[in-house]
């Protein structure tokens, strides 16, 4: 018998909720999980750095699940189908680190609560903002303070979708990180938490004429586009063709538009700004996922 487990991709900060938002998406990374002799993934695409059962972060993640009930011995094969592009923002990690620990608590048949959900997530990635969405579903608010994680669930309407333009070139967190300064001005951090506050609020009451300025940030973006050739004019071509708010997604390189409407008008005018510059890109037309991470077997 055989386990499969779709996991959503995720977008975070969403301008001014920077380490704080997070939403899942409706594009998502599959694993099918089965007793095997001996450990084998198959990956699809094909991916020959992601086949060695040692270095496979959902191979390690579910190993770690397994040795916690000293069950390590097991073996397994797995198809590991990536659709949600590695490196562009969209909470690929996210995600297989949430597929690893849901296959192994299944395999245990044991229930999975959040503190131990947690405990094992961030061993190997520290961003509730994408966790969360990938395991539970929807969009989230979170923060992590010491050894504890708070979250709630927010509404977002079902008539905004997501235009979201994938460049491509990979940028790791990591590097979108380093160029982030260690202390910023006080004008900024209140720029920002009055734009949050308002981005969810603009939400809820379906103020969509506010998100434009309610998705502006001082605490990431300003530093993070040198790092993205023709990042303001990608954004200013966004709203010329209709759209609502428009923002980095994640730590990038994707760039994520909300719009109720002109969804491939919007997407074809952000890729043709990066082709201007020999940059290939590509746009998907996504929705928000309510459901997060779940799982069938046969």
């Amino acid at each position: 018998m055989g386990i499969n487990i779709k996991v959503p991709a995720s977008t975070a900060n969403l301008g001014a909720g920077f380490d704080t938002l997070g939403i899942a998406l409706n594009l998502y990374n599959e694993f099918y999980i089965e007793e095997s002799e001996e450990d084998e993934i198959i990956t699809i695409p094909k991916n020959s750095e992601f086949e060695n059962p040692e270095k496979n972060l959902f191979f390690r993640v579910l190993k770690d699940v397994l040795k916690m009930y000293g069950e390590e011995h097991r073996r397994f094969k797995v198809k590991q189908i990536n659709r949600i592009p590695i490196s562009r923002g969209l909470g690929s990690s996210a995600s297989v680190i949430v597929g690893g620990i849901v296959a192994g608590f299944k395999i245990l048949d044991k229930n999975l609560d959040d503190k131990t959900f947690f405990d094992i997530a961030y061993r190997y990635e520290n961003h509730p903002d994408n966790l969360i969405p990938a395991y539970k579903g929807g969009f989230i608010t979170a923060l992590k303070d010491g050894d504890k994680t708070y979250y709630q669930k927010l509404f977002f309407p079902d008539e905004i979708k997501f235009i979201v333009v994938i460049p491509d070139f990979e940028l790791s967190t990591e590097e979108a990180r380093k160029v982030l300064p260690e202390n910023i001005p006080l004008k900024d951090a209140i720029f920002n938490i009055q734009r949050v506050a308002l981005f969810i609020s603009a939400l809820q009451n379906r103020k969509y004429e506010l998100l434009k300025v309610a998705m502006e940030d001082r605490l990431h973006q300003p530093y993070r586009k040198k790092l993205i050739p023709e990042f303001d004019n990608v954004i200013r071509n966004a709203y010329s063709n209709g759209a609502l708010g428009v923002s980095l997604s994640g730590a990038g390189s994707s760039i994520v538009a909300l719009a109720k409407e002109n969804f491939d008008a919007i997407g074809k005018a952000m890729v043709d700004t990066f082709s201007k510059v020999g940059i290939k890109a590509e746009y998907k037309i996504l929705e928000k996922d309510d459901r997060g991470v779940y799982l069938t077997e046969d």
